[in-house]
């Protein structure tokens, strides 16, 4: 399962050191005594000196309001911009973040990246999307392209939009706290987008295009429940038996098991198919299973339930659609 680096980004935000690793850098100079304060209330930063401000973007306030959206779901996450230098190559500049954790009294790290002339773009281990508002593009992009399977709201303003490969094992583990997040966030119009990495999962396509078959012919309800009936069978989808393991998968959601191998070899069908991985590759997507919420890229399985609903409460209201996080109905395991 490869991930895009905008998604080992979230993924190492979300990991026990609640720092993004993707980003970490031990600067060999930290900033020394001077004015700049803090961000928020929380550990003791080091003080900064301005004379670590020698580049004129981005702004201060730029790389405050980037990394709100990506950390501003944690009320305990604090961090103070230390230094934005100009370097040897032109327009590229050097930032240097303090951060720290309320529950974790003083104690502070450090994180180094650099931002391209443009001003649309940051640089560590990966080159990941940057500015004020990092994820719109991506948001309006699926907003008008993500047409999958969908449950929830119909309206656009809370989206999640999975890309799933119905051999994927990763995917497989996914599809239950996707059907947990549709069921706690009804403000959500939660979509599955085909994304069958052919390479390593060679039946994948075909059962994504029976899927759009199913999709087709009996409606959204039917597809998510032919999906599971694929993932509770996935060992079987092998060269031999792929055919009879989609038809028994399509016989459970009262469809035509020939009509929709038939189907899934139309062109139309394929073209479908085809267009979903489009859109995956066009949000940055390379890997499975990769959830967008409004735009903003989350690694599923990596993720503690309850900080994702987080997530999602907060993107929601961040995006004017006001959501409450209630307790969950059921554990996930």
């Amino acid at each position: 399962m490869a991930l895009s680096g905008q998604v080992r980004l979230m993924a190492a935000v979300m990991g026990v050191a609640m720092l993004p690793m993707v980003m970490m850098s031990q600067a060999p100079s930290a900033p020394g005594p001077g004015a700049p304060p803090a961000v928020s209330a929380g550990p003791v930063f080091p003080a900064v000196n301005p004379k670590y401000f020698t580049a004129t973007s981005p702004t201060v306030e730029t790389v405050n309001a980037f990394l709100k959206e990506i950390w501003g779901f944690d009320a305990n996450r604090v961090w103070s911009v230390a230094a934005i230098q100009a370097t040897n190559a032109p327009g590229v500049s050097k930032v240097v973040v303090f951060i720290g954790d309320k529950t974790q009294g003083a104690k502070t790290q450090q994180m180094v990246f650099f931002t391209t002339p443009d001003g649309k773009h940051a640089i560590a281990d990966n080159v990941i999307e940057f500015g004020p508002q990092p994820f719109a593009a991506t948001r309006e992009l699926l907003k008008a392209r993500a047409d999958g399977p969908a449950r929830g709201a119909a309206g656009k303003g809370l989206m999640l939009v999975e890309f799933t490969d119905l051999q994927c094992p990763h995917c497989k583990d996914a599809a239950p706290i996707m059907e947990q997040l549709a069921t706690d966030f009804p403000q959500a119009r939660v979509v599955l987008e085909n994304f069958p990495l052919v390479e390593i999962h060679p039946q994948a396509f075909e059962a994504a295009a029976v899927g759009v078959c199913v999709r087709k012919g009996k409606g959204d309800e039917a597809f998510f429940k032919y999906a599971q009936a694929v993932f509770d069978t996935q060992g079987a989808l092998t060269p031999t038996d792929v055919d009879a393991t989609l038809s028994a998968a399509v016989t459970k959601v009262g469809g035509d098991p020939a009509a929709m191998l038939a189907c899934a070899k139309e062109p139309a069908t394929i073209e479908n198919v085809k267009a979903s991985m489009d859109l995956a590759k066009a949000v940055g997507a390379d890997g499975t299973p990769a959830l967008y919420i409004n735009g903003f890229p989350i690694p599923i399985n990596g993720v503690p339930y309850e900080m994702l609903k987080r997530i999602v409460a907060f993107r929601g209201s961040h995006d004017g659609v006001p959501v409450t996080v209630q307790p969950s109905l059921k554990s996930l395991k």
